[in-house]
């Protein structure tokens, strides 16, 4: 695993910010960490990556220790942020080329390092303006970039499209796929459409636990309580003949022949419509399920 986190604990005052929380994150995943204001997030965030330390536990990153080996382990990692720091007198080449020596990128391969990094993050057309002039789409860029410039291992984004526009945010998510493609990417963000664009899995932390960890899929499916059922018929149905139907606990038109049903066993009531279907001689055009969306899901692991 890339990243690993086991027993994970901080507190500050008498306030419990991190209670023993593990999880770990593998190759290739890109993986959204989500969770209210104030449930841990950025806490963990900033141990992972060496920037605040915690009170137990442990972190590896691509199977270092980082209490043993803290610059190992962040040689390894790449940190954007959500503050995302720049120089603002400084060019952004001027600036990129200033972190690669931080980074300790040997002089004669920090050129074509440069080139590559402004290139992965659409950065080439703007190098030479000072980071103070850019937007706050170009400005995530660069800071992407500064994450980038080393070729890590990890990438731990904090927040990453915070105030971006529409169309900002859309090139950001793009480019954190691409990233995820031969890396892995623990992100945070309130952005909940974002997460669930990019991520096939997610990990909830609420007042300082892990309250849920699996594939998207699967949350869907764990968190379904009462599930919706849409059905179109080619033919007129009554609202009473649909109402009939065991296990159904309510049934609303949506649109010309068009119905959503509301139950708590799903796989029963769309046997019973196949059913009703048959005896009638009616035709089904669709019937499908509604998933529940990542804000549902936030929701019941939160609340």
């Amino acid at each position: 695993m890339s990243i690993e986190v086991t027993g994970l604990s901080k507190q500050y005052g008498q306030q419990k910010a991190l209670d023993e929380i593990s999880f770990s994150v593998g190759k290739g995943e890109v993986v959204g960490f989500l969770g209210p204001n104030g449930a841990g997030k950025s806490t963990t965030m900033k141990i992972i990556t060496g920037c605040l330390q915690a009170d137990g536990g442990d972190v590896r990153i691509g199977g270092i220790d980082s209490k043993r080996e803290p610059l190992a382990a962040k040689r390894k990692t790449g940190y954007l942020p959500e503050a995302n720091p720049l120089y603002y007198d400084m060019y952004v080449q001027e600036y990129l080329h200033f972190m690669a020596g931080v980074h300790r990128i040997p002089a004669p391969a920090r050129k074509t390092r440069l080139e590559e990094v402004m290139e992965l993050t659409g950065l080439l057309p703007e190098k030479r303006k000072k980071t103070g002039e850019l937007s706050k789409g170009y400005k995530q860029r660069v800071g992407l970039a500064a994450a980038l410039i080393h070729n890590p291992e990890v990438l731990i984004l904090d927040e990453p499209t915070t105030g971006l526009d529409p169309n900002q945010i859309i090139e950001i998510r793009e480019l954190i796929k691409t990233l995820g493609i031969n890396k892995t990417v623990l992100f945070s963000s309130h952005i909940l459409q974002e997460v669930e664009a990019i991520c096939h899995r997610v990990i909830i932390i609420n007042k300082g636990k892990i309250v849920a960890d699996d594939q998207l899929a699967n949350l869907q499916r764990l968190s379904r309580g009462e599930r919706t059922v849409l059905v179109r018929f080619k033919e007129p149905v009554t609202a009473e003949m649909l109402s009939s139907l065991r296990d159904v606990e309510s049934v609303e038109a949506d649109g010309p022949g068009a119905w959503k049903i509301v139950t708590e066993n799903e796989e029963p009531v769309r046997r019973q419509l196949l059913e009703l279907a048959l005896q009638h001689n009616l035709n089904i055009v669709s019937l499908q399920s509604e998933n529940k969306s990542l804000e549902d899901i936030f929701r019941i692991f939160t609340n």
